[in-house]
């Protein structure tokens, strides 16, 4: 695969600072039951990194010291580590939010068959990868097979009240384009998600979150092999939007990886580019010790990844 980052790193990025944090974003390792195209943590079945009890430990002690409001699980698989439940359950005894990053599939993977039902009976919000409402598009990034399964497990969140509006289980759907351009409008795209999984398979959802693809590992390397880096990058930049600029994930969450070091997102991380102060690598112990609101935020030319068009973050498009 090819590295990205020196396409990167000098680029001309606004700078930017953070503010308070509200989220926990923890990468709980990158061992996925998927190997999915666009995927830019390039997890698959064969990764091995995964956080340990002891670094789940100081996660619970970070939420015990009320230094976040939400937790958002992910991964690779984030189910797949050993201590999921355990710090799902924790988080939730503490009164924090916590969000399930999931691709769906894993509610069938061997040991994972009352998955579904933890999460509901812990009141966790599920967001659920869907890359299309279509078949062939969804397998053809994800994999053969992907899309049954997909809607095999959205039908069993729906049974267990997930995108019921009277049951508060929030169940979140989030697309990515197949390629190398810029989602289209969330709100028009919400409507027909909703309209073509009701009236074919049945299937309800909370909400529809748009996604920008990340010129970062696989997608990334991918675009450079096929000399495509450089027109996406302009792309990406051609259609800046300023006023973004005050919305990005990065304000206000900090990313954690499965080793317990810092970064100012998931996508810093995966590029390698911690959150410092005077040159040194915070960790969660940090968190402890210091506010990090007012710390400036590492930027490269990814970033702007986050501020084309309507925006994109974890919570889906930023313009509303």
């Amino acid at each position: 695969m090819l590295a990205t980052l020196p396409f990167l790193e000098h680029g001309d990025f606004p700078p930017l600072v953070r503010g308070p944090l509200e989220t926990l974003q923890v990468n709980l390792g990158y061992r996925c039951n998927q190997q999915c195209l666009h995927c830019h943590v390039n997890a698959g079945p064969q990764r091995a990194e995964e956080m340990t009890g002891e670094t789940v430990e100081q996660v619970l002690a970070v939420l015990r010291a009320g230094k976040a409001a939400a937790l958002d699980l992910t991964g690779g698989a984030p189910e797949l580590n050993p201590h999921f439940r355990h710090l799902v359950a924790g988080a939730r005894a503490l009164g924090v939010r916590v969000i399930d990053r999931c691709n769906l599939t894993i509610v069938e993977e061997p040991g994972q068959e009352d998955l579904a039902r933890f999460l509901a009976a812990q009141r966790v919000d599920v967001v659920a990868s869907l890359p299309c409402y279509l078949e062939d598009n969804v397998d053809r990034q994800r994999g053969e097979g992907v899309f049954d399964r997909s809607l095999r497990a959205l039908r069993q969140l729906n049974a267990l009240g997930y995108g019921i509006p009277s049951s508060g289980l929030e169940l979140s759907l989030v697309y990515n384009p197949q390629g190398p351009y810029l989602p289209p409008a969330q709100q028009a795209l919400e409507a027909d998600y909703r309209r073509h999984l009701l009236e074919n398979y049945g299937v309800r959802f909370t909400r529809l979150l748009t996604l920008s693809n990340m010129p970062i590992q696989r997608f990334g390397s991918a675009l450079i092999s096929k000399g495509q880096f450089r027109d996406y990058m302009g792309l990406l930049k051609g259609a800046h939007q300023a006023a973004n600029l005050e919305h990005v994930m990065c304000r206000r969450l900090v990313s954690v990886d499965w080793q317990g070091r810092l970064y100012d997102c998931d996508f810093n991380q995966m590029l390698g580019l911690p959150l410092r102060v005077d040159g040194q690598a915070l960790v969660l112990a940090d968190l402890l010790e210091r506010d990090i609101a007012g710390l400036p935020i590492a930027v490269a030319d990814h970033c702007y990844g986050c501020t084309a068009g309507q925006g994109s973050s974890c919570g889906g498009a930023l313009d509303g």
